[in-house]
C-alpha cells in the first residue's frame, strides 16, 4: 500500500459566501434599518411621582403613628413634670373635679383594673369560641352552611360599637341580672358570694357590669379573631392533611396535632389583634359596664375603663386644665400598652417560628 493512501484526509475549511470579502466585513457594510422616533407617552411624566407617592403609602403607618404620638405627648407634656406618678399608678380615687376647697385626685388604678379585667374576660370567652368557629368553617363546614357562616361572621364584624352597646344595655344587662339576683341567706346567694361572682348574697347590683362589658368585648372580637384564625388553617398545605389521614388520623387529631402546630404563628396573631380590638374599645364598654370607678371584688361588679373615662369627660374639661392634660395623660398610657401588647406578640411570634425551625 503506498504511502498516499495512507496519509488521513485533510479536513476541510468552511467556506465563506463570498472568497474575496469576509463575513464581518459583509455584516459591517450592509445598511442599518433607520431607528424609529420613540413616541411621547404621558405615563412616562408621572412616573416618578407615582413612585414617590408609592414610597409614602408603604411609610404612611409609621408617620401616622408619630403624628398621634406627638400629638398626644404635646397636649399632656404641660401635667407631666407635676403629676404625682406614684399616686396616679397606685390610688383608685379618680377625682378631677372636686368641690371646693378640695384637691383633685387623679389616681387611675382603677381605670387600669377596670379595663384589664375587662379585657382579660373578654379574650377568655373569645379565642375557645374564635378558634372553635374557624376550624368548623375551615374544616368541617361544606357548601352552603359554610357560605353562610362567613356571612353571618362578616355582618357580625360590621356592626358599629354603639349598637354593641345598647344591646349590652338593654338585652344583655337584664338576662345578667336576673340570672345573678338571689334572695338573701339562700344557698345561690351564698355560693355567689363564695364563688366571687357577685359582692353580696342579694346578686347583680346592676346589669351594666364587668360581666355584661366582657361578653359584649368577647362577640366584638370574635369576628376578627375567626376569620384571621381561618385564613391561617386555609394557609396550611393540604398535602399535611393527607399525610395525617394517611396515618390513621381523624379529623379531630388532625386539627390537633397538625393544623394547630403548623397555624400556630397566625392563631397566636389572631389572638392578639383580638386583645387589642377589645382593650381599645370605647362605646361598647362605655354603656355595657356600668361606669363606676371602683376595684372590681366579684364578676358582677360595675367597672370603668381608660377608654369610656376618656370619651366620657372629655367633652366636659376646660382646654388647658389640669383635667384635660391628665386624659392625655390617660391617653398615652393606653398607647404605650397597645404597643407593648403588639411587641409582645410580634417578640412571641419570632420565638415560635426559630423554636420551629430547630
Amino acid at each position: 500500500m503506498s504511502a498516499t493512501s495512507m496519509s488521513p484526509p485533510t479536513p476541510e475549511t468552511p467556506r465563506s459566501e463570498s472568497p474575496l470579502v469576509p463575513q464581518g466585513a459583509m455584516e459591517a457594510v450592509a445598511p442599518k434599518a433607520p431607528s424609529r422616533p420613540r413616541r411621547f407617552n404621558p405615563l412616562d411624566a408621572i412616573e416618578v411621582p407615582t413612585e414617590w407617592v408609592i414610597r409614602i403609602c408603604g411609610w404612611s403607618s409609621i408617620i401616622g403613628i408619630a403624628a398621634i404620638f406627638l400629638f398626644i405627648f404635646k397636649e399632656a407634656a404641660p401635667m407631666v413634670p407635676r403629676l404625682d406618678w406614684w399616686h396616679f399608678f397606685t390610688s383608685p380615687r379618680w377625682i378631677p373635679n372636686p368641690a371646693a376647697g378640695n384637691d383633685p385626685s387623679f389616681g387611675a388604678l382603677a381605670l387600669l383594673a377596670g379595663t384589664f379585667t375587662t379585657t382579660f374576660l373578654a379574650l377568655v370567652l373569645a379565642v375557645p369560641i374564635g378558634l372553635g368557629a374557624a376550624v368548623y368553617i375551615s374544616e368541617f363546614a361544606q357548601g352552603k352552611v359554610k357560605e353562610t357562616l362567613k356571612i353571618v361572621i362578616e355582618l357580625l364584624a360590621a356592626i358599629p360599637s354603639i349598637v354593641w352597646g345598647f344591646i349590652g344595655l338593654m338585652v344583655l344587662g337584664p338576662l345578667v341580672k336576673g340570672l345573678f339576683t338571689a334572695a338573701p341567706e339562700t344557698l345561690w346567694g351564698k355560693l355567689m358570694l363564695t364563688l366571687h361572682l357577685a359582692s353580696s348574697e342579694t346578686g347583680a347590683a346592676q346589669g351594666t357590669n364587668m360581666l355584661t362589658g366582657g361578653i359584649i368585648l368577647a362577640l366584638m372580637s370574635v369576628p376578627l379573631i375567626v376569620s384571621l384564625s381561618e385564613d391561617a388553617l386555609r394557609a396550611v398545605p393540604d398535602s399535611y392533611r393527607e399525610a395525617a389521614f394517611a396515618l390513621g388520623a381523624n379529623p379531630w387529631e388532625t386539627v390537633r396535632r397538625v393544623l394547630f402546630p403548623a397555624a400556630r404563628n397566625g392563631l397566636l396573631a389572631a389572638s392578639m389583634l383580638g386583645m387589642g380590638r377589645a382593650i381599645g374599645e370605647t362605646m361598647a364598654v362605655l354603656l355595657a359596664t356600668g361606669h363606676s370607678n371602683r376595684i372590681p371584688m366579684a364578676l358582677t361588679d360595675p367597672v370603668r375603663t381608660m377608654t369610656a373615662t376618656i370619651a366620657a369627660e372629655m367633652g366636659e374639661t376646660v382646654n388647658g386644665s389640669d383635667h384635660y392634660r391628665v386624659l392625655f395623660i390617660l391617653g398615652i398610657v393606653l398607647f404605650v400598652i397597645t404597643c407593648g401588647i403588639n411587641i409582645a406578640s410580634d417578640l412571641i411570634i419570632k420565638g415560635v417560628k426559630k423554636q420551629g425551625k430547630a
